[in-house]
């Protein structure tokens, strides 16, 4: 006879040890222990009995009960065994819940991080755990929908982070690929959001060319009073040609003070080629003045909360801002325009080595790529007259105004 709600309900402990058994039908009952009250079904597999637990009352009503009891019950007539698929069942979640996007994302960043230059890597690290991680991070990957991505994308579009919101994406689709990869994903959900991003409009990096508003920044800088780190830094950077994450992720062991040159390898920098930065004597100075301070860590420039980190990347920015110097006015990035500018068009510098010192790819007259140590003197002597050209202008003297150079 089938039980009843009311019965089910009410029901009480006999006193029996092994409990009370009371049947429903298709080989399920109810167990009535002093502990609860438990939902089994009794069946046959392979000539063996065996005994499935489909849930502990009231968490699970009759009516579930007898659901799960029929699925059961069909797994049986298809020749499966309900609690082998029980187990594996459980298997699958636990190995889901394990394999969470935070999870696999630092698996993917580890398999990877041959491929990315050390500023990358670690701009890839902030964008996901800024960004990502708290929205899906604690999510088991394989589900994850292009909705739960999109909000995530949206989020970051709204603050005005148009590009990075794209890059975001891209990189989340790159994990998920991993993930497919590795089998705990079944698909990549950012390939249905193709056309649903923003397009920021393409910007250039304010820079200074006038060279006359140049001697004024110089002069600014030289009057800065901060950080040592960051007065170092803002010295230099009109002086190396470098990006910022290059310029802020610089080791001393990189550096070679006595023979003038900052040599950084090609996982740092955005060519992937290994490049050469003669030091001109203004630049030494800098970095000597520099050393007895951060000589004794990994970094030349290094956080200044932890010698483990570099620098931020809004230090140097930052520093700009607080001096007057807006973003549409100068950014740091800006110091490689202001150098390619005026290099070319007031001192008439070969293009040439202008361009392989903002390590930009030129080629020889073959189409081969130079490398590292190409025109070393020639851009040694450059470098030199370039910091020379920057003492007189931060002096107010020899302006040559663009467009009347000799």
């Amino acid at each position: 006879m089938a039980l009843a709600d009311t019965f089910v309900r009410q029901v009480k402990h006999s006193g029996k040890p092994a409990g009370d058994k009371y049947a429903d039908g298709g080989g399920m009952y109810l167990l009535v222990k002093a502990s609860g009250r438990y939902w089994r079904l009794d069946y046959t597999y392979t000539g063996k009995r065996k005994t499935l637990a489909l849930g502990v009352y009231p968490a699970v009503t009759l009516a579930q009960a007898r659901k799960r009891r029929d699925t059961a019950r069909e797994l049986l007539a298809d020749g499966i065994d309900p609690g082998v698929a029980k187990r594996e069942e459980k298997r699958a979640k636990l190995a889901a819940a394990a394999n969470t996007f935070d999870a696999v994302a630092e698996q993917w960043l580890k398999a990877t991080a041959a491929k990315r230059a050390a500023i990358t890597q670690d701009k890839v690290s902030t964008w996901l755990r800024k960004d990502v991680s708290p929205h899906i991070g604690k999510m088991p990957i394989a589900s994850i929908v292009p909705r739960d991505v999109l909000a995530l994308v949206r989020k970051m579009e709204a603050r005005g982070a148009i590009d990075s919101a794209k890059r975001v994406a891209q990189i989340c689709g790159q994990v998920f690929r991993f993930a497919v990869a590795e089998r705990t994903a079944e698909r990549d959900v950012t390939a249905d959001l193709r056309g649903a991003f923003q397009h920021a409009e393409k910007k250039h990096y304010a820079a200074i060319t006038d060279p006359a508003q140049l001697g004024a920044l110089l002069r600014a800088i030289e009057a800065y009073k901060g950080h040592v780190c960051c007065m170092a830094a803002l010295k230099l950077s009109p002086l190396v040609f470098l990006r910022p994450g290059e310029l802020r992720t610089g080791e001393w062991a990189e550096i070679d003070l006595d023979a003038a040159e900052w040599r950084i390898p090609a996982s740092k920098m955005k060519m992937r080629a290994d490049h050469i930065v003669p030091l001109s004597r203004q630049a030494v100075e800098i970095l000597r003045n520099l050393q007895p301070i951060t000589g004794h860590g990994r970094f030349v420039f290094p956080s200044m909360r932890t010698g483990e980190r570099p620098m931020s990347e809004n230090t140097v920015n930052a520093a700009l801002r607080g001096m007057g110097y807006s973003s549409e006015v100068h950014t740091a990035h800006g110091f490689r325009a202001t150098a390619r500018t005026i290099l070319d068009e007031v001192l008439g510098e070969r293009v040439d080595l202008i361009e392989h010192q903002l390590a930009h790819a030129v080629k020889d007259a073959n189409g081969r790529a130079y490398n590292r140590t190409a025109h070393l003197p020639a851009r040694r002597e450059m470098m030199q007259r370039w910091s020379d050209h920057l003492d007189k202008l931060r002096r107010g003297a020899d302006v040559v105004p663009i467009g009347r150079a000799a």
